[in-house]
């Protein structure tokens, strides 16, 4: 792990429907984490918890071939505008405890093809320090960047700036057709000196503001593999600056390669105060499937500062937790305030929610409060809403959010083992992240038994990614003993 940081949080809590019905949180597209792990388990290491992420591993997964699925998409009641992205639901008992019940919210925003693609601007700030030397370092972002270079359009352009003692501008505007003159200029790109980058930052945005196409996607690509000293001490500059710049329209998203030295932590800050997002890049592989196959996610956003906001109904549901989505909770009177910021999501990003619920009649962690008001029993009726849903956001250009909500109906609701391939798979996916930060909530669920619902929902798997997270499982099952 080296001197790697990552930032400490606690897993969400249990929450009292009575005390505290609402859940406010910011939606992430982040998927970093899920490929730092795979990292570590590799290279014959169990994570340190910090580095697991359980929503950035159930979105690395991409969303799932239509089928005939038990809910379909539902409706929003309410929307000012055609939303952005298509939202579903499902309901099904937790594999993990026969007293709770998962709530899976999948957020898919729209798709866009190819010659749809607005013109892009796309800045590259390469670390090439001596310790990017390694081959899973520099030569593998050199490697990755010939696989974008070929799907570049000449209305694309591409500048790389580099950081090492000082900064350099290697490679000037150049029109995205122009493969041979960009592939040269990866070629030369070296490893030397010590980690400066003096003013590098702002030499990256200099570029990007002369190359600036308006109504195009105008982003920074910050790729470096440790501490990156980019000439500003500290931290809270670092953000302003980023800040600024995003409001002229100018987005920063990071990658991350090699641990040593690695501050995860300010990848993933800067990234989220840039409106871009974290990715790390542990092998061709990856780089090929984020800077080649969901490039376009990375560099579209559909809609930025998304919010969600979920109550749920007290006549059905005693107690509910968010599986992840630590870093991203929000204050309540957040959602409805414009000024505050949020995540953003590209064209075709899926994003998965769970909840675990205790339903009434489910055995509660907490025993009914004796002079709480029995609100289920208040009513005559009994509504077949169990949740509400909220989703906020903002057109990519925009600056006044829009809502869209929708009720979450409590239906008859199937066993486990009938639930979708998708809801099974991803409730392996989650139970994965959970057991290797250590939670208590997993403590008598088993590798096995983990291994057993990844692969009983396999399903149809085209890149081979839902295969190799079974090895992966099973690899965290060997290092455990």
């Amino acid at each position: 792990m080296g001197t790697a940081r990552y930032e400490h949080y606690d897993e969400n809590p249990i929450k009292q429907v009575s005390q505290a019905p609402l859940a406010t949180f910011s939606l992430d597209v982040d998927t970093g984490s899920y490929a730092n792990v795979r990292r570590f388990l590799n290279q014959g290491q169990l994570p340190p918890p910090e580095a697991v992420r359980v929503e950035e591993m159930l979105n690395y997964f991409p969303a799932p071939q239509p089928v005939a699925d038990k809910q379909d998409n539902t409706k929003p009641i309410a929307a000012c505008i055609p939303m952005p992205f298509a939202v579903k639901y499902e309901l099904a008992p937790s594999p993990w405890n026969a007293q709770r019940t998962l709530l899976k919210v999948d957020v898919q925003a729209r798709d866009m093809q190819t010659r749809d693609l607005p013109p892009a601007n796309l800045v590259f700030l390469i670390d090439t320090s001596g310790s990017m030397q390694p081959a899973e370092r520099l030569p593998l972002i050199r490697s990755a960047l010939k696989l974008l270079v070929n799907d570049l359009r000449a209305q694309d352009n591409i500048t790389i700036v580099t950081y090492a003692g000082g900064t350099h501008v290697a490679l000037a505007s150049t029109a995205g057709n122009n493969t041979t003159a960009i592939k040269a200029a990866i070629d030369n790109l070296d490893a030397y000196g010590s980690t400066g980058g003096e003013a590098g930052l702002r030499l990256a945005y200099e570029q990007a503001e002369k190359g600036f196409i308006k109504g195009g996607v105008n982003r920074i690509l910050l790729t470096t593999d440790g501490d990156f000293n980019l000439g500003i001490t500290d931290p809270k500059d670092i953000e302003a600056l980023v800040k600024k710049e995003r409001e002229k329209g100018i987005t920063l998203s990071t990658l991350g390669v090699g641990d040593d030295n690695f501050n995860e932590a300010m990848m993933v800050r800067i990234a989220d105060v840039g409106n871009g997002n974290y990715s790390y890049i542990d092998s061709l592989s990856e780089a090929q499937k984020v800077l080649k196959d969901e490039m376009h996610q990375t560099l579209v956003t559909v809609a930025k500062d998304v919010k969600s906001q979920i109550e749920f109904n007290p006549q059905w549901v005693t107690e509910y937790r968010q599986i992840g989505y630590e870093k991203r909770q929000l204050r309540d009177e957040d959602f409805n305030n414009d000024k505050v910021d949020a995540g953003d999501i590209g064209a075709g990003k899926h994003v998965t929610l769970f909840f675990e619920l205790t339903l009434n009649g489910q055995k509660a962690s907490v025993d009914k409060l004796r002079y709480a008001q029995d609100k289920a029993a208040s009513k005559p009726t009994k509504s077949s809403e169990l949740a509400w849903i909220k989703l906020r956001w903002k057109a990519p250009q925009g600056s006044e959010s829009t809502l869209a909500e929708f009720p979450v109906v409590m239906g008859k609701m199937p066993i486990f083992a009938d639930a979708s391939e998708d809801f099974r798979f991803r409730a392996a996916v989650a139970a994965f992240g959970q057991k290797l930060r250590g939670s208590e909530t997993l403590a008598d669920t088993t590798w096995p038994q983990i291994i057993k619902w990844g692969e009983q929902a396999r399903g149809e798997d085209k890149q081979g990614y839902r295969a190799e997270f079974i090895k992966l499982v099973k690899l965290a099952e060997g290092l455990s003993h």
